[in-house]
């Protein structure tokens, strides 16, 4: 299974890259590598990683700001390596989205240990901001929607409503989920807001909205984006 795994790595240090690199494809990974965000950011667009191993301290950017813009737009496993031992630089980081922390030096047996956790816990989700099927493109890092190659104007609401689904697109998304990421928990109950959104959405991006192809229902449990 180590073999389908892609791995980039986001460090500064290439005595580091290198390291991480040699261990992890010892281990059986595929690996990428950039040496700051910029060039980070382009590559998670390319090279689809499964898991990203990101450097807390870059030379363009924050790493917490990195992660930030990360969660976004994906739900991929992030471990943050860090040199702060800093218990709350390591609560922003958990509470920014990373599903896990490495204080440098670590050793090797714990990094895989830490990467097999990660995996294990989300899964095998790619690092993709761009969700294509037939007419409809949906480019979550750039926030455009496209329908037969033309650009559609969404408000705030319908965008956060559709690029929720978005992130976890083919997965039936509970009403009482998205109501509550949202809206908050205090609209629980309110599920004719999502009933109107979701409308709205089809209206804008299906051929048909009386016979939706992208935006599917699962009568009594939620939605899908397909």
């Amino acid at each position: 299974m180590n073999q389908e795994v892609r791995i980039l790595i986001i460090d500064d240090e290439s005595a580091i890259r290198n390291t991480l690199k040699i261990n992890l494809t010892n281990s059986g990974y595929k690996i990428g590598e950039a040496s700051d965000g910029k060039s980070g950011i382009k590559l998670i667009t390319e090279f689809h990683p499964h898991l990203i191993l990101l450097d807390l301290g870059l030379p363009d950017t924050n790493g917490l700001d990195l992660l930030k813009d990360l969660r976004s737009w994906s739900r991929v496993p992030t471990i943050v390596l860090t040199a702060a031992n800093d218990e709350s630089m390591k609560v922003k980081l958990l509470d920014a989205g990373a599903d896990d922390y490495l204080t440098k030096p670590f050793g090797n047996k714990e990094l895989l240990a830490r990467v097999r956790v990660a995996l294990r816990n989300i899964g095998m989700i790619e690092a993709t901001p761009i969700f294509i099927s037939d007419d409809l493109e949906i480019n979550l890092s750039l926030i455009k929607i496209l329908v037969s190659g033309h650009e559609i104007k969404l408000t705030n609401t319908e965008y956060e409503v559709l690029s929720r689904l978005t992130r976890d697109h083919g997965k039936v998304i509970p009403q009482m989920q998205l109501l509550k990421q949202i809206w908050g928990s205090a609209s629980e109950d309110q599920t004719h807001y999502l009933r109107i959104y979701i409308n709205q959405l089809r209206k804008k991006i299906e051929k048909n909205p009386s016979e939706p192809r992208h935006i599917l229902t699962e009568p009594g449990v939620g939605y899908r984006l397909v």
